[in-house]
């Protein structure tokens, strides 16, 4: 099943791509400086989706990660205290793919030199509790979160960043609950 996504920026662009306007913009530069330049500017596309995605939210974001490392997969977390979506799309990785699926997640795929890593980044709701996040933390260290779980403590990013876009989503069932 090919997974709807809208992607906001990737580290892996194809040359053939870009080679007829970088070679018609910069005859005079050899390919290896073309493709060079290609990477450069694609990398200050990547700061402007920053400054398009500078989202301030009235709460932390949530990373939950499925980390790709050479002795297998593991759980984790960390929080993007900020609470603004432009510091998601930072990465230290070799690749990455940041990415709204078509539930409305914003996601990321990072690859390094022992596997791949899987991002997912949602916000804390406003009316939940420390006690309520740290639970849902002990169940993301230790692999036992659900989705369930999740959404009870969180919301997605994709409408905030559908609105910057034009990207529209199902209702979340959190949504619909809501109404």
């Amino acid at each position: 099943m090919n997974e709807q996504k809208h992607i906001i920026w990737s580290s892996d662009v194809d040359y053939e791509d870009w080679r007829a306007d970088l070679e018609e913009q910069y005859p005079d530069l050899s390919e290896q400086e073309r493709m060079e330049l290609m990477v450069e500017q694609n990398n200050d596309y990547l700061d402007d989706e920053r400054c398009n995605l500078n989202i301030q939210l009235s709460r932390p974001i949530l990373l939950i990660a499925d980390i790709g490392r050479w002795d297998g997969r593991y759980p984790g977390y960390a929080e993007i205290k900020s609470g603004n979506i432009r510091d998601c799309l930072y990465s230290e990785m070799d690749d990455s793919t940041w990415y709204v699926d078509r539930l409305g997640d914003l996601r990321c795929d990072a690859v390094h030199h022992d596997g791949t890593n899987h991002y997912l980044y949602r916000a804390y709701k406003e009316n939940v509790s420390e006690a309520q996040i740290d639970r849902l933390k002990e169940k993301l260290y230790s692999g036992t979160a659900t989705r369930a779980d999740v959404t009870r403590v969180t919301k997605r990013l994709g409408d905030e960043i559908g609105r910057v876009y034009g990207w529209r989503f199902p209702a979340s069932r959190e949504a619909v609950r809501e109404r």
